[in-house]
């Protein structure tokens, strides 16, 4: 499985710093993951939805520890890369991950 694209999408939140969409294999999208600011740094959270009981389920993840690692160290690269893209370059849209269509 490899990560054949990835979105990045800017917020200017406390803790939370990006939404992102990952492509894998071009044929299968990932939408809201979230670049984090942790206090033992920066790590992505995995799409999630909130239950009745008022905690978060993960509703896709990686199902191994290497998958995690290999996605979190991409999507934290690609963040990086993103805040070096002058303001205007940027990906400034949060609104519009959940509703684009590749």
């Amino acid at each position: 499985m490899n990560i054949t694209e990835i979105k990045v999408f800017p917020v200017e939140e406390d803790r939370l710093k990006a939404y992102v969409t990952i492509i894998l294999d071009n044929c299968f999208v990932v939408r809201d993951l979230k670049v984090i600011k942790g206090t033992n740094g920066m790590f992505v959270a995995m799409p999630s939805k909130k239950r009745k009981d008022g905690t978060f389920k993960d509703i896709a993840h990686p199902l191994n520890k290497e998958t995690r690692e290999m996605v979190e160290s991409k999507v934290l690269a690609a963040y990086e890369e993103e805040l070096k893209k002058p303001k205007g370059d940027q990906h400034r849209d949060p609104d519009s991950h959940g509703t684009e269509r590749s």
